[in-house]
């Protein structure tokens, strides 16, 4: 039978070294660093520690850091994705100062 999302239930969860380590029914274990995780990259060690299992042990909780994980999410690694870091600058900037370059000559 074929694993469904329904499936993926995690019987124990705990944090070291600011990685998550799951326990899954299962049997088999999973894990994946803090830091895939914006509010859990930023959060301190001892609030990491802080996790619960929600809903039948398909979910993660961080009630300070107000963060939920679903665990299916967590084992096929569906990661938030990663915010932009840099922004382009406007399309009409570019060639600009060489126009006024060749204008002044």
């Amino acid at each position: 039978m074929a694993k469904t999302e329904q499936d993926i239930i995690a019987t124990t969860v705990h944090v070291r070294d600011r990685i998550v380590y799951l326990d899954l029914v299962d049997g088999s274990t999973h894990s994946f660093p803090a830091l895939y995780y914006p509010r859990l990259a930023q959060a301190e060690p001892e609030q990491l520690k802080q996790v619960t299992l929600r809903v039948g042990g398909r979910a993660l909780r961080w009630e300070e850091l107000d963060e939920d994980i679903w665990i299916t999410d967590a084992v096929c690694q569906n990661y938030p994705k990663a915010e932009a870091t840099a922004v382009a600058e406007p399309y009409a900037k570019y060639g600009h100062e060489e126009k006024a370059k060749t204008l002044k000559s």
